[in-house]
């Protein structure tokens, strides 16, 4: 072959390729050359493979490549497999002499009941008095603790007549506004506490022969003992009962009166019952002061001008003592409420307290108060004599 004759090979094979490559018309180098010429002497007559030797040779490869066939892997859809068909039961012929399913009578289904409703919550029937002492003292409550002590029972209040008793307590608490009220305030502010001090020695002295007496009604004449021995001491070394030199002896200041006689004789429950001026008291009571009225020292006097003196003088004292309880008072939701449950309970120690023990740190110290500060039987009024 002529010396330019790959040249002119490789320009007539590149023809076909002007859209993919440039021709080139410079020299091929002795390398190129040598790489081509095999490459067209491997081709032959296959156009094809003289177009890759001339591609090869614009590339700048030595070697002719191989085309690779792109491969693209596609997804093989999975054919559903169908489940395999079910076989049919066999059904065993019924004998002739069977029922058929239509002749089975069906199954009887009990009626079903109607569920019961919820039982109604249950009338409330307290009257508004007892509410008020339910929100004072609070109702009785199930906590369902076991560990919790056993709840503290408060007795419940006798009281029939609350209504004309709602009324005398206005009543009553008006008086002590207007009148009782001021004059213990005043009486506390003149007269020193030493005074005082002895004129309250001075009326309990006087009321000790009324609480011998019912003590040996109730069956403890060693309490009827000290009480007459209270009497005589205080009223000779006492100086009529000014002095308490009987305290200073050891002997013991209870009261008595004929109302805690007729409950300890079994008069145990009555109703409660506010008097006009003399306060709380129960129909027990009231039949117990007009039992120990005609025993009253203070009754005896018939001199209008020095008996009356003395049951207003008492009164005031009686009131003075018991100013503290005023604060108490003043807070409360129901005043009524609170003044006639306090009165009953602690009416209540007086009579039945012998019973409990004398070393039991429960009872508060309002019960444990042996005197009695409250109006007294010598200030009941009596029909005024002619004498003056």
């Amino acid at each position: 072959m002529r010396p330019h004759a790959p040249l002119l090979a490789f320009v007539l094979a590149s023809v076909p390729l002007i859209g993919d490559a440039q021709i080139l018309v410079r020299p091929l180098s002795g390398q190129q050359r040598e790489a081509f010429e095999r490459c067209m002497k491997e081709a032959g007559q296959d156009a094809a493979k003289v177009r890759e030797c001339a591609k090869m040779t614009l590339d700048g490869e030595t070697t002719p490549r191989t085309p690779e066939t792109p491969t693209t892997t596609q997804p093989t859809p999975e054919t559903p497999v169908a489940p395999p068909p079910e076989q049919p039961t066999p059904v065993e012929p019924l004998p002739p002499d069977a029922p058929r399913p239509t002749d089975i009578p069906p199954t009887p289904v009990p009626p079903t009941e109607p569920e019961p409703s919820p039982p109604a919550p249950p009338e409330d029937t307290r009257t508004q008095a007892e509410r008020d002492y339910d929100a004072i003292y609070g109702a009785e409550q199930d906590y369902g603790d076991p560990n919790l002590p056993e709840p503290v029972s408060t007795p419940k209040s006798y009281d029939p007549w609350e209504r004309y008793n709602r009324q005398m307590h206005r009543f009553n608490n008006a008086v002590d506004r207007t009148v009782a009220r001021p004059l213990a305030r005043g009486y506390v502010k003149v007269v020193p506490r030493p005074f005082r001090l002895g004129v309250s020695n001075f009326f309990n002295n006087l009321g000790q022969p009324v609480s011998a007496i019912n003590a040996l009604l109730q069956g403890k004449p060693k309490q009827a003992g000290q009480s007459m021995g209270r009497f005589l001491l205080n009223s000779t070394l006492g100086i009529g009962g000014i002095f308490d030199p009987a305290s200073d002896a050891k002997l013991p200041n209870k009261s008595e009166d004929f109302g805690q006689t007729l409950g300890t004789w079994g008069w145990k429950k009555s109703r409660y019952f506010e008097l006009p001026l003399f306060g709380p008291r129960t129909l027990r009571d009231t039949f117990g002061m007009v039992g120990d009225a005609p025993l009253s020292p203070i009754r005896q006097i018939e001199a209008d001008k020095t008996r009356i003196p003395l049951q207003g003088l008492q009164l005031v004292d009686v009131r003075s003592q018991l100013l503290a309880t005023d604060s108490f008072r003043e807070g409360a939701e129901d005043d009524y409420a609170l003044v006639r449950d306090a009165w009953i309970q602690r009416r209540d120690y007086q009579i039945f307290g012998d019973r409990m023990k004398e070393d039991d740190d429960s009872l508060p110290d309002y019960l444990r108060d042996d005197t009695n500060p409250q109006v007294p039987v010598d200030a009941m009024p009596v029909m005024p004599t002619d004498g003056g």
